[in-house]
């Protein structure tokens, strides 16, 4: 899964700590920041990831760390160490851990493993660090071509609630950018 924005305004509480005096989990502090969409990650990433041989379903890219368990907790020290690593490509605070984490990943999976990135594809930020690393076994669901970051959100809070896995499709060679798709149905109103 890709991080979510440490420089944004939801951020700020957390990296100043005055939102929380123990570790969280990373999955709870980017749900936190990301609202919407890192938790339509999460739900899709519990629901469908299949974990490889001695490792985690889900990862998180982690300003800094590599990969990093949902699950696993970070305190504010932690937290403020990622948000001074810019994403970015060029950035060997960023893509240096990431690779390496990535690597040792692959090295641990059966030839048929696939990596899901639940995350922009469009940008390159992520892309070009990875794909060299795990070349056409990087997939990414087909429908996140044109849409928005609140949009795959709900597209994928949508899938986990159904049980519907979305189609996935081999970033290299994909069409990365699109024609945005249309809006998402309303949900109905429970209750």
């Amino acid at each position: 899964m890709s991080p979510a924005n440490l420089g944004g305004a939801r951020a700020k509480p957390l990296l100043d700590g005055r939102a929380w005096e123990r570790g969280r989990s990373v999955a709870e502090i980017y749900t936190y920041i990301s609202s919407l969409y890192f938790r339509g990650k999460v739900a899709y990433a519990e629901r469908f990831a299949k974990a490889p041989p001695n490792g985690p379903s889900a990862l998180v890219m982690v300003p800094g760390m590599g990969l990093v368990p949902l699950e696993a907790e970070m305190d504010v020290a932690l937290l403020r160490a990622a948000a001074e690593v810019p994403v970015d490509a060029e950035e060997p605070r960023f893509t240096g851990p990431l690779v390496r984490e990535a690597e040792a990943l692959i090295s641990r999976c059966v030839d048929t493993c696939r990596f899901v990135l639940l995350g922009s594809v469009a940008s390159g930020k992520y892309v070009e660090p990875l794909l060299p690393v795990f070349a056409s076994r990087l997939v990414f669901p087909s429908e996140f071509v044109g849409r928005g970051d609140m949009s795959r959100g709900g597209l994928m809070l949508r899938a986990a609630e159904a049980g519907t896995e979305l189609e996935y499709i081999s970033v290299a060679g994909a069409i990365l950018r699109g024609k945005r798709p249309p809006k998402l149905p309303k949900k109905p109103r429970s209750g």
